[in-house]
C-alpha cells in the first residue's frame, strides 16, 4: 500500500533529494509458524483477530537496527488526534520514527510497552493503520524546508495557525462560466491584496 504514496510527488522528490528515507517493513515476515501467522483469536470471545505480541516485537527490533534511537508511534483510535502544529514540529525536529501499523480488530495490549506516542487522524476507524500513516507522513514530509520548493509555502496556508482556513484563490482565466476573479486581485495594489486576503480568510468550526 504504501510504494504509490511514498514515491510520488513530493515524497519522490523529498527522497531524491536525500530529505528523508522511507525503509517498509512486511510484519508477517516475522510470524510465527509455517503460516508466518501475525493474529489470533482474542482472549475472553468476540469478533475479529487482534495482532500477535511477538511479531511485533521481532518487527521493531527490526526497524530499531536501522535507527535504535527511531520513536515507535501506534495509530490508534486511542491516540491524540493529529494536528497540523504537530505535522511542524516533528518535521523540525532530529527523530526519526517508527510507525506501527494495526490491522483486523486490533493489537494485544502488550505491544504498548513498545510504543513511545499514539496518535490518531479523526474520530473514525478505518480498516488499518497504514493509510493514516501515510497521512501522517505527507503531512510531515512536506513541512521539512526544501520540499516544497517555495519560501513560504508551508506558512501561508490553512491550519499554518491553529484553525485558520486559507484565503480564496484564482488563476487564469480571469473569467469562467460567468464568474470573474475579484478585481482587487488584478489591482497591483499589494496592501490591497493582502488586505482582502485576510478578511477574506476563515477559521474552522469543528
Amino acid at each position: 500500500m504504501f510504494t504509490g504514496v511514498l514515491n510520488i510527488s513530493m515524497l519522490e522528490k523529498a527522497q531524491n533529494k536525500d530529505i528523508v528515507e522511507f525503509k517498509l517493513i512486511q510484519l508477517r515476515d516475522y510470524g510465527l509458524g509455517k503460516r508466518h501467522q501475525v493474529d489470533d483469536t482474542p482472549y475472553g470471545g468476540g469478533d475479529g483477530m487482534l495482532l500477535k505480541p511477538e511479531p511485533i516485537f521481532k518487527a521493531i527490533e527490526k526497524a530499531k537496527e536501522y535507527k535504535p534511537n527511531s520513536k515507535v508511534i501506534l495509530l490508534t483510535p486511542r491516540g491524540k488526534r493529529w494536528q497540523q502544529s504537530i505535522a511542524k514540529e516533528w518535521s523540525s525536529d532530529s527523530n526519526d520514527y517508527i510507525f506501527l501499523c494495526a490491522h483486523y480488530e486490533g493489537y494485544d495490549e502488550r505491544i504498548l510497552a513498545l510504543v513511545d506516542e499514539q496518535i490518531r487522524i479523526g474520530d473514525f476507524i478505518l480498516t488499518g493503520g497504514e493509510i493514516p500513516t501515510m497521512v501522517v507522513i505527507d503531512s510531515i514530509v512536506r513541512l521539512i524546508p526544501g520540499v516544497l520548493g517555495g519560501e513560504n509555502s508551508a506558512e501561508i496556508e490553512s491550519f499554518s495557525e491553529g484553525n485558520n482556513l486559507e484565503f480564496p484563490q484564482y488563476t487564469r482565466p480571469e473569467e469562467f462560466n460567468g464568474v470573474k476573479v475579484p478585481d482587487i486581485l488584478l489591482s497591483g495594489n499589494h496592501g490591497a491584496v493582502d488586505k482582502w486576503r485576510c478578511d477574506h480568510s476563515g477559521k474552522v468550526n469543528d
